[in-house]
């Protein structure tokens, strides 16, 4: 499995509202799957990264397809070399 990182731009209306529901349901079940490590929005540039497992970039586009709310958006899809975070890391010990 690799990494990929989604930057997506979008675009908003009172439908795409009512979409953001189910939308965050299969985010949600995106996430239980270990597919998706981490997903994050602005509002203030309308940007959303997502980091996504997958074989390739077509299944990442297959995935992001199925969401509700894919026809609002405009999608760059790039391979990740290096991905780290606090997630991958041991916890930190505290000695009482």
């Amino acid at each position: 499995m690799q990494k990929f990182q989604a930057i997506i731009q979008f675009t908003m209306d009172d439908e795409f509202m009512s979409l953001v529901p189910p939308h965050r349901t299969y985010i949600n079940h995106l996430i239980n799957k270990n597919v998706i490590d981490s997903y994050g929005v602005s509002m203030e540039t309308q940007t959303c990264w997502i980091t996504i497992n997958a074989t390739d970039k077509l299944a990442v586009q297959k995935i992001l397809t199925k969401s509700p709310l894919f026809k609002y958006w405009h999608v760059q899809v790039e391979h990740l070399f290096v991905y780290d975070s606090q997630h991958y890391r041991l916890p930190s010990l505290v000695m009482n």
